[in-house]
């Protein structure tokens, strides 16, 4: 048995094989059956000749229905007329199962094909995506191993939280109120005075009731730390690893990202560094443009789409201030009312893709701060612990994944790149 891919790459052409997938569409004229089979990796035509073949296998592919499960025998032909310019003339066909009819046509609406995510999926676009998700994972292990970090398990219960307590989804643990991990950010932390350079691929959990193009409250994390290093050696980091996924998208599946809507070209001209910009000069910025924003908030995305406006490449934000942040980043010894954090921003209305830090590593400082969060530092004390023994210099970072997919694969919203996706709206299929 062979697959699409190998047919539509011109090494099969005039050997007899044999093919196994789904009806993708189907269509008869005259005594010729042309039903397109799709497998994981692609659309062939199969063409069926009445006459050519036994009778109950013409009967049976002008019966099938979409989605109908096949089996063909036959031999590759160059064809330019067919999807791919191949097709497969069939000495054999079998229906393997009868599909009933599919209830997706074109046209349906967005709400629609969410309900019935569990047949969209075996879309072309879906399955398109889901080629350059597979490709951009493996990209993000592959560069941190190269780079000499060790993969880590974080749980995915945790007794507190990491980003804030409004966004954290609560579970009753036995009786014990526990939550779903935001971030492996505390244990990353622990683990880093064991490992040194760790990465951590893996889901993420935020209650935020954003209902943007780009907010899901299930995500897939890659989270990185490293000892010895500041905020400047882990942005390289931050950078490569991006580059190294779009680069590897653009080689591994070009054809998928061209689909979509994105230049291979464009993928591979994503090399480091990307432009670095203080938080402060991104105020000025923005003035320049006439958006006028108030000190110490958050860029949103009105902000971001300003900031990233004409470049070809993520950019980087850095020093943001103090008084907006998480109580783990360092102060800025240069300014206090700074913080040595950064976040990577993509363009197309994606937005940040990473945000990262130094650590702090003064304990009263970090006390101070979990108190003035409101956070009771007794609920720490296992992570306070990591400064009381070995205490050292540490930074690291957190991408999500789905938008830097989204950025590569240019998609309008977030939902498409990833096969289930969880919303405030939405849990199910």
């Amino acid at each position: 048995m062979v697959q699409i891919r190998d047919i539509l790459a011109g090494t099969l052409t005039g050997r007899e094989v044999e093919l196994k997938g789904w009806i993708h569409r189907t269509r008869t004229v005259g005594g010729k059956a042309f039903v397109v089979v799709r497998d994981a990796t692609g659309i062939l035509q199969v063409t069926i000749t009445k006459g050519e073949i036994r009778p109950d296998a013409f009967e049976a592919a002008e019966k099938a229905l979409i989605e109908s499960t096949v089996r063909a025998f036959g031999q590759v032909v160059q064809d330019k007329r067919a999807p791919g310019g191949y097709e497969l003339r069939a000495m054999d066909f079998q229906v393997l199962h009868y599909a009933e009819k599919f209830p997706i046509s074109e046209d349906q609406s967005e709400e629609f094909l969410l309900d019935v995510r569990h047949l969209w999926v075996r879309s072309q676009r879906m399955t398109q995506i889901f080629r350059v998700r597979h490709v951009v994972f493996g990209a993000i292990h592959e560069y941190f191993r190269d780079q000499g970090f060790w993969e880590v398990h974080p749980p995915m219960i945790t007794p507190v939280g990491s980003e804030g307590g409004a966004t954290l989804f609560n579970v009753d643990y036995f009786g014990r109120k526990a939550h779903l991990t935001q971030s492996w950010q505390l244990y990353a932390e622990a683990l880093v005075s064991a490992m040194e350079k760790i990465y951590y691929i893996g889901p993420s959990f935020r209650a935020e009731k954003s209902r943007t193009t780009r907010h899901l409250t299930e995500y897939w994390h890659a989270e990185m730390e490293q000892a010895w290093v500041g905020m400047d050696e882990v942005i390289k980091h931050a950078e490569g690893v991006i580059a190294h996924a779009c680069k590897r998208a653009a080689e591994g599946a070009p054809a998928e990202v061209e689909v979509l809507g994105r230049s291979p070209d464009f993928l591979k001209r994503v090399t480091p560094p990307f432009e670095h910009i203080r938080y402060e000069d991104a105020l000025k910025i923005l003035k320049e443009k006439g958006i006028d924003f108030e000190w110490g908030k958050d860029l949103r995305t009105l902000e971001e789409r300003a900031l990233t406006e004409g470049k070809a490449k993520p950019i980087v934000v850095t020093h943001y201030p103090a008084m907006s942040q998480a109580f783990y980043k360092r102060r800025d010894p240069e300014n206090a009312n700074y913080v040595l954090g950064f976040d990577v921003i993509a363009g197309d209305d994606v937005g940040e893709l990473v945000g990262g830090s130094e650590r702090e590593t003064d304990l009263p400082v970090l006390e101070k701060s979990l108190h003035e969060r409101g956070e009771d530092p007794k609920a720490y004390d296992w992570y306070l612990d990591t400064r009381r023994y070995g205490n050292v210099q540490h930074a690291g970072f957190g991408m999500g994944v789905e938008r830097l997919i989204q950025w590569i694969c240019k998609l309008e919203h977030i939902r498409d790149s990833i096969p289930f996706p969880r919303t405030p709206a939405r849990f199910s299929p």
